[in-house]
């Protein structure tokens, strides 16, 4: 799933691309949206919200879209060849006389008044790279469920809006954090916080995700997508579990000696066992 930073980079694209243009073109593929033609509206701004993309227009409507897994935004010169996918995997387009911006394979399209946006994303805490980021605020949500896996509760868009599992993973490693451990019993809630937030802000301007410093293959994660190969710091071999509510889990990666277990209930998680009862309460 696409990222907070990977959004708000795609959306800074978009509004450079569409901001005070009038659309040529404004076709959303999607039953419910089939009758709106946004041909002649004229863009305002593109905005991120977490993981959500708003596109707002002059006549007072908002577009919002959300990748969830699988979609993505690709714009192209007019006249450019289309290559982000079959044909039939196209949600939208909104092209003007310069730029057409794709979208492919998009979820949650809907269309509302923009004074009207917080049914779409009001339910959501503090934006980590929004404009008006508020750690306070977010630690309070998080701190209201004390007894959360702190796991589970960072990739949850209720306490803070835009961490995604790969943000999660090299967090909780970097802080030396054991991803079950309740979210009453992290010792530097607001530093771990933070430390998503500085990861995030250090990636939101070029599409690659380095948490290490390095962006060359195989070199520019601490723990993700490395299970079974030795950790980076004290060489023991890195672990993949599931963690999450039934039917929610994600995987998640952890090294077992430099993120040990600090309370009871945690070691039954610690195999990463496929299968292991604990496993299936993952990120």
């Amino acid at each position: 799933m696409p990222e907070g930073d990977t959004v708000w980079l795609a959306a800074q694209r978009m509004n450079t691309a569409l901001a005070g243009a009038t659309l040529t073109k404004g076709e959303l593929r999607v039953p419910q949206l089939a009758t709106v033609d946004l041909t002649g509206a004229t863009v305002t701004e593109v905005v991120p919200r977490g993981k959500h993309m708003l596109t707002r227009f002059a006549d007072g409507r908002t577009l919002r879209t959300h990748y969830r897994m699988d979609g993505s935004w690709h714009i192209y010169r007019k006249g450019t060849p289309w290559k982000g996918g079959p044909a039939h995997s196209i949600r939208a387009i909104l092209a003007t006389d310069a730029w057409d911006c794709v979208g492919y394979r998009l979820h949650d399209l809907r269309i509302v008044p923009t004074s009207g946006e917080g049914e779409l994303v009001g339910h959501l805490g503090p934006d980590v790279l929004g404009p008006d980021w508020d750690l306070d605020e977010a630690l309070r949500r998080l701190r209201s469920h004390p007894d959360e896996q702190i796991g589970v509760a960072i990739l949850d868009q209720r306490n803070l809006a835009g961490i995604g599992n790969l943000y999660k993973v090299e967090t909780l490693f970097m802080t030396r954090t054991h991803p079950w451990t309740r979210v009453a019993d992290v010792p530097d809630l607001p530093g771990l916080v933070e430390r998503a937030r500085t990861l995030m802000l250090a990636n939101r301007d070029h599409p690659e995700q380095s948490t290490t410093g390095s962006t060359r293959r195989g070199e520019d994660h601490w723990v993700f997508g490395r299970r079974g190969r030795p950790c980076r710091r004290c060489r023991t071999a890195i672990l993949l579990g599931d963690q999450g509510p039934d039917t929610q889990e994600r995987v998640t990666y952890w090294c077992p000696a430099c993120q040990a277990a600090r309370s009871p209930i945690d070691p039954l998680a610690c195999t990463g066992e496929p299968g292991h009862p604990a496993s299936m309460v993952a990120t």
